[in-house]
């Protein structure tokens, strides 16, 4: 059978970094305030020249490089991203010109910090139907450009950056022991809508809006949905929290990453943790932590990666991959 296979990933990041203590003079809030409730120290803020389109770039050319791989070799390219440089075209087409890229078709996707999972399973989709070989899948956002940034309970969670994935048509045994993208599970309810949404849009206030969201009711839903597709996706697979070798959750807050691993008992050191150096930087988040783990050599050829996130809609998801 065909499997979707990782060739390489790579990521970017805005030049500017924002320190918690950066705050202090902006809203009342304080480093230990944050770093206490959400593990989040720093994030990266995007300057006037960076965009969703310039970091998705970078970081879709370290990803090509890292896979030793051309924009010639990609037939396809999936942006999950909920800050488009415009509300149309699409960034993703913005990204294919910008590599050059003349062939193939592109396009976004928007599920908000969840867009990365749900990314990977449509080039998964699109690869095992035969309609693409190589798929590039981008993670990019510049929340910055949507904080309201006298609002204390969001300005200080989010961050901007890009992270990206080249997947490939392999062959595999239709076990699991074979490389690529293994099971997966996507959810979403709309009844949530409200606790977590941009207030503006083209077709309601003609404006961008600013991140409204209702934080405690986010984080009293997130552990149970969390492990509610994860679960699902282990049983699709025939596996238990045992057997992963990584698990790469959503970026949002330090607590909620620790009830979700001690709840579906996964080992503490089997964690990959960089909120407190990126902040959530919503659909960029999971695989800006995929990059890092990936260069400082955690994950490695032959791992089992669980990919997880949750964001507004609600929406949520997990995928799991033989790396």
């Amino acid at each position: 059978m065909i499997r979707s296979v990782v060739r390489g990933t790579g990521a970017a990041l805005p030049r500017r970094i924002m320190k918690n203590a950066d705050f202090e003079g902006m809203v009342e809030t304080s480093d230990e305030w944050i770093a206490q409730r959400t593990g989040i120290r720093q994030r990266h803020i995007a300057a006037d020249d960076e965009t969703t389109a310039s970091l998705g770039e970078a970081a879709a050319r370290a990803a090509l490089d890292n896979a030793g791989l051309t924009p010639d070799d990609i037939d396809l390219i999936v942006l999950a991203t909920s800050t488009p440089n415009n509300t149309f075209p699409a960034t993703a087409v913005d990204i294919q010109n910008r590599l050059g890229m003349h062939h193939g078709f592109a396009f976004d996707l928007q599920a908000v910090c969840s867009g990365f999972v749900y990314a990977v399973t449509t080039a998964d989709l699109y690869i095992r139907g035969g309609l693409a070989k190589r798929v590039l899948v981008i993670g990019s956002e510049t929340f910055s450009r949507i904080l309201d940034w006298s609002d204390r309970s969001t300005c200080v969670l989010f961050g901007d950056g890009a992270g990206a994935m080249v997947l490939e048509a392999g062959e595999g045994t239709g076990s699991i022991a074979d490389r690529g993208v293994l099971a997966a599970s996507l959810r979403s309810d709309g009844t949530h809508k409200d606790k977590l949404f941009v207030d503006g849009g083209p077709s309601t206030t003609g404006t961008v809006g600013y991140l409204r969201m209702e934080g405690r009711e986010v984080f009293k839903h997130a552990v149970g949905m969390i492990t509610d597709v994860i679960e699902a996706t282990f049983s699709a697979a025939g596996i238990t929290a045992e057997d992963l070798d990584w698990f790469v959750p959503h970026q949002a807050n330090k607590r909620i990453i620790d009830a979700s691993a001690k709840k579906l008992g996964i080992a503490e050191q089997k964690v990959v943790v960089t909120v407190d150096l990126h902040g959530n930087t919503s659909a960029a988040s999971v695989p800006l932590a995929l990059s890092v783990a990936v260069a400082d050599g955690r994950i490695k050829k032959g791992d089992l990666v669980l990919l997880e996130a949750m964001g507004g809609g609600f929406t949520w998801g997990a995928v799991l991959v033989r790396w």
